[in-house]
């Protein structure tokens, strides 16, 4: 996966493929990570139920076309995830 990338396929567990709309990516010095926030297109068709929004930390390949995403490991990342995107909506609601 790659920064500022739009789509990304998630695989679940279950080995269904999910296609994905990045909401933002960031990078964080205090854990040495990148993280992307995304949510299921698939959500955007359903205007009565809430979009969730995933997050996963991720390491980029190489070639920056492909990354490898992980789980979120501890509260504190999730607390700087939370912050992130908290400023991130702020920042979008300005803009309405």
């Amino acid at each position: 996966m790659e920064h500022g990338e739009n789509n990304i396929t998630i695989v679940d567990e279950n080995g269904n493929e999910q296609l994905c709309e990045v909401l933002f990516t960031f990078d964080s010095e205090q854990f040495n990570k990148s993280y992307v926030l995304y949510y299921p297109i698939s959500a955007e068709d359903d205007e009565d139920e809430e979009i969730e929004i995933h997050a996963s930390s991720f390491v980029p390949s190489e070639d920056n076309k492909d990354g490898e995403l992980s789980p979120v490991e501890t509260e504190e990342e999730w607390d700087v995830i939370e912050e992130m995107l908290s400023t991130f909506l702020d920042e979008e609601g300005d803009e309405d």
